[in-house]
């Protein structure tokens, strides 16, 4: 089954959040980890087509325009000077969703993916989806116990309403 933690865990999660789990629960025996060894583009590919029910817009390929370009920075005439790719953003603008399969915590990509995030125009909640386990490393318990950390230590203050972890 998938997994999934929302922090701050004080709070609960809003109908919008239970959506995109359950795009993720209805393709478990598609992507479930270690039994696939699939990247995270092939991931986002079979769990597309739930997304854009939700109404999210999804990354379709790599090139400039199949990118999901969301904005950090404003310049003259209101032109972006500086964006960010997501996987997916809702219509709204304001969930982003970052999945990963290999680099989750090897590269500390999860980190960046948090910076990101916080960096993005109007984004107000992050989804992180990882797998289980990656070469015997289990990605989610290790993303788990860095986010549970930095929220209850309360040293640094994210501009993000949430995080929400979900491995498969």
């Amino acid at each position: 089954m998938i997994t999934f933690q929302f922090f701050p865990r004080s709070q609960g999660i809003t109908k919008e959040i239970k959506d995109v789990i359950s795009c993720f629960e209805l393709e478990y025996s598609n992507i479930k980890s270690p039994e696939f060894n699939l990247s995270s583009n092939e991931v986002l590919e079979v769990v597309r087509p739930h997304l854009e029910k939700l109404e999210f817009i999804c990354e379709t390929g790599k090139s400039a325009t199949q990118k999901i370009s969301v904005p950090v920075l404003f310049g003259y005439d209101n032109r972006i000077d500086k964006s960010f790719n997501a996987d997916a953003l809702s219509c709204d603008g304001k969930i982003v969703i970052e999945i990963e399969a290999g680099r989750a915590t090897e590269n500390n990509q999860f980190l960046k993916d948090i910076f990101q995030a916080c960096m993005m125009f109007e984004v107000e909640y992050l989804i992180i989806v990882v797998r289980k386990v990656y070469r015997k490393h289990k990605d989610f318990e290790i993303i788990h116990t860095f986010l549970e950390t930095l929220y209850i230590s309360n040293r640094l203050h994210l501009p993000l309403k949430g995080i929400l972890l979900i491995g498969y």
